[in-house]
C-alpha cells in the first residue's frame, strides 16, 4: 500500500499552469489520481499573513499580496501539533495555506466547489496529501478546496483583556479568511463561488455547524455536510476555565492569574513547547466528568471588531442565516470504538461513572439540581446497560455505546430536530455509516488495532479521501463501491442540494420531515455494503432527548 502512495506522489506530469489571485499569480501541476484520472492541483496557497510575532493568538489577516509567480506545486506547512501516534512535535506556526484541486479548468459551467475542514479535536489536523489526497473526487465534475489551520492554544487561546485582542476561536477565524479567499478567487479555478459547499469530520464538522451559526459567514457558502460533530458536541464548546493560566503556569510561569501577564509569558514561549503541553492541564476530576480538551471554541469574553461568535451555541441555531441551506448530517455506527484503548489503558473510567451524573452533558448539569441529575443519571444507565452493573470487561461495550451517544449521536440528534424546528423549509438529510471493512476503515485499525471490528469515529474518511494506508481497489470490491456510493452522494448534493443519484438508485434519500422527527419515526440513509432508508432504533434517542427539558430548542 505504501508503493502505491509513493507512486501517487510521483504521479505528476509535465504539464504545469499558471492562474491569477487576488495577491498574485500561482504555479500548479497537473495529477494524476491512483486510478489515473487527471486533475489540476494547486497547493500551499497563502490565504492570510503567517500568524506569527504580533499576530500569535490573534485573528488572521490578509496575505501580502507578491510580484512574478508563485509556485504552488507542493504541500505548504502542517499546523504546528503534537504527532498523534509518536507524540513528536511536527508542523510550523506559519502555517495558513490552501489547496485547490481542479477537474478542470475550463468548462462550459463554472464546476461546483466543495470546500474541506479536517477534524483532530481542535489539537491536531492537517490539509495534506498524506491523508486527504483529492483522488476519489478528482473523478467527478468538482474544485476541491482543503485549508490548514490553528490549532490547540495556538487557534483557542481565550483571554478576557480586550486590551490584548485574544477572545478566541482564532482557529475559526481562520477558516472564515479562507472562505472570503476562496469567494474571491474560486472562479479563477473554474469554480462557482455562488455553489459551494463546506462539509467536515468531528471538529470540522463542530467547525463547519460553527460557521453556520456566525452571521459573518453568512452567503460565503451554500450548503454543508456535517459528519459525527456539530455544535452541540459536549466537547465543542469549552467552559469558562482558567486554561490560559494552567498553560503559563506548566511551561514555568510563576505570577499571577493575569491576562497581560500571562499573554506576555506566552507570547515570549516557544511554539513548540506550547503544543507539547496542552494534554497535562486538564485536571483529573475534569478528566472523570469527560472534559476532553482544553482549547475548543468559545462564546467570547467581549464583542470586537473580528468577534464571530458572542452567544451559547445552542441560542445561535433559533435564528442562525443557516436555516436556509440545505445539510446533510449523520455519524457511524459505532462511534465509541474512538475510546476504546484509553478505557482498557485506565478501566477505572468505567467504575467512575458511579450514579451516571458524571456522563452527563455539561448543558444539563449546569441546569439541574443534583437530586434530578441522579435521575436522569439513572435513566441514563437503564438505558444502555439495563439489569448489568457496570464493570471494566463485561460491560465494556454497553460504555463504549454510552459515550458514542454522548458524544456524537445525541447531539447529532440535536441539531437535526432544531433543524426540523427553525429550517423547515430547506431538506436536512440524516445519514448512518455502517460498512464495516476487515482491512479499510482505517481509523479502527490505527485506534484499536486489526483484530477488533466495527465502524469508528473517523472510519468514513477512507471513502472520501485517498490517504497513505489506502491502496488501488479492485472494482469488484465492497470498499470500491462503497467509496463511489460516498464520493457520488456528496458530489450530487454538492451540484444540486440533493444526494440522491444514480449510484444509490435502488432507494431514496428522503429528508426529515417535521413529522418523522417523531420517536417512532427518525429515518435515516444506512451506508453499509448496500444502502437503505431505516428508521433508527428510538428508545436510547428518547433518553437522551428527555435529558434536556429546561435546555430545549425544539
Amino acid at each position: 500500500m505504501v508503493a502505491h502512495r509513493i507512486q501517487q506522489y510521483r504521479a505528476t506530469t509535465n504539464e504545469t499552469v499558471v492562474v491569477p489571485t487576488t495577491y498574485g499569480q500561482v504555479k500548479g501541476v497537473k495529477r494524476k489520481t491512483i486510478y489515473n484520472q487527471t486533475f489540476y492541483a494547486f497547493e500551499g496557497i497563502p490565504y492570510a499573513k503567517p500568524p506569527i510575532g504580533e499576530l500569535r493568538f490573534r485573528a488572521p489577516q490578509p496575505p501580502q499580496p507578491w510580484t512574478g509567480v508563485r509556485n504552488c506545486t507542493s504541500m505548504g506547512n502542517k499546523p504546528l501539533q503534537r504527532h498523534l501516534v509518536l507524540g513528536i512535535t511536527e508542523g510550523s506556526e506559519d502555517c495558513l495555506y490552501l489547496n485547490v484541486y481542479a477537474k478542470e479548468l475550463k468548462s462550459d459551467r463554472l464546476l461546483p466547489v466543495m470546500v474541506w475542514i479536517y477534524g483532530g479535536g481542535f489539537q491536531i489536523g492537517e490539509a495534506t496529501r498524506d491523508i486527504y489526497a483529492p483522488d476519489y473526487f478528482m473523478e467527478r465534475d468538482i474544485v476541491l478546496v482543503t485549508l490548514n489551520y490553528r490549532l490547540g492554544a495556538l487557534g483557542f487561546l481565550s483571554l478576557s483583556d480586550p486590551d490584548l485582542q485574544v477572545p478566541g476561536n482564532a482557529g475559526l477565524k481562520d477558516q472564515l479568511l479562507a472562505l472570503h479567499w476562496i469567494k474571491e478567487n474560486i472562479g479563477k479555478f473554474n469554480g462557482d463561488p455562488n455553489n459551494i459547499t463546506l462539509f467536515g469530520e468531528s471538529a470540522g464538522a463542530a467547525s463547519t455547524h460553527l460557521l453556520m451559526l456566525a452571521p459573518k459567514a453568512e452567503g460565503l457558502f451554500h450548503k454543508a455536510i456535517l459528519q459525527s460533530g456539530n455544535a452541540l458536541c459536549p466537547w465543542v464548546e469549552s467552559e469558562p476555565r482558567d486554561w490560559a493560566f494552567r498553560l503559563a503556569v506548566e511551561l514555568g510561569y510563576k505570577g499571577d492569574n493575569t491576562d497581560k501577564e500571562i499573554f506576555q509569558y506566552l507570547t515570549n514561549t516557544s511554539g513548540a513547547k506550547i503544543v507539547q503541553t496542552h494534554e497535562n492541564l486538564i485536571l483529573p476530576q475534569e478528566a472523570v466528568e469527560r472534559v476532553a480538551f482544553a482549547f475548543t471554541p468559545v462564546v467570547e469574553p467581549y464583542v470586537s471588531e473580528d468577534c464571530l461568535l458572542e452567544k451559547p451555541f445552542k441560542d445561535l441555531l433559533i435564528t442562525a442565516w443557516s436555516n436556509d441551506i440545505p445539510v446533510i448530517m449523520g455519524f457511524t455506527l459505532d462511534e465509541g470504538l474512538l475510546n476504546l484503548e484509553e478505557t482498557k489503558q485506565q478501566p477505572a473510567l468505567v467504575n467512575e461513572i458511579g450514579d451516571f451524573v458524571q456522563v452527563l452533558p455539561p448543558a444539563v448539569k449546569k441546569e439541574r439540581n443534583i437530586d434530578v441529575l441522579k435521575e436522569l443519571g439513572q435513566r441514563l444507565k437503564e438505558a444502555h446497560f439495563g439489569d448489568k452493573t457496570p464493570s471494566d470487561q463485561e460491560t465494556l461495550t454497553e460504555y463504549l455505546d454510552l459515550l458514542a451517544y454522548r458524544n456524537f449521536v445525541s447531539p447529532t440528534h440535536r441539531t437535526l430536530l432544531a433543524r426540523v424546528s427553525y429550517a423547515s423549509d430547506v431538506p436536512t438529510y440524516l445519514y448512518r455509516f455502517s460498512f464495516d471493512s476487515p482491512f479499510f476503515n482505517q481509523y479502527r485499525i490505527l485506534k484499536c488495532g486489526k483484530s477488533i471490528r466495527g465502524i469508528c469515529h473517523a472510519d468514513d474518511l477512507g471513502y472520501l479521501f485517498y490517504g497513505i494506508p489506502a491502496g488501488k481497489l479492485s472494482s469488484e470490491c465492497n470498499e470500491y463501491k462503497t467509496i463511489q456510493r460516498m464520493i457520488a452522494m456528496w458530489t450530487s448534493f454538492a451540484k444540486t442540494g440533493n444526494p440522491n443519484c444514480a449510484e444509490i438508485a435502488t432507494t431514496q434519500w428522503k429528508p426529515i420531515e417535521a413529522e418523522d422527527a417523531d420517536r417512532t419515526q427518525l429515518k435515516c440513509l444506512n451506508i453499509d455494503k448496500e444502502v437503505k432508508f431505516i428508521t433508527l432504533p428510538h428508545e436510547k434517542l428518547e433518553v437522551w432527548k428527555n435529558l434536556f427539558t429546561n435546555n430545549s430548542l425544539y
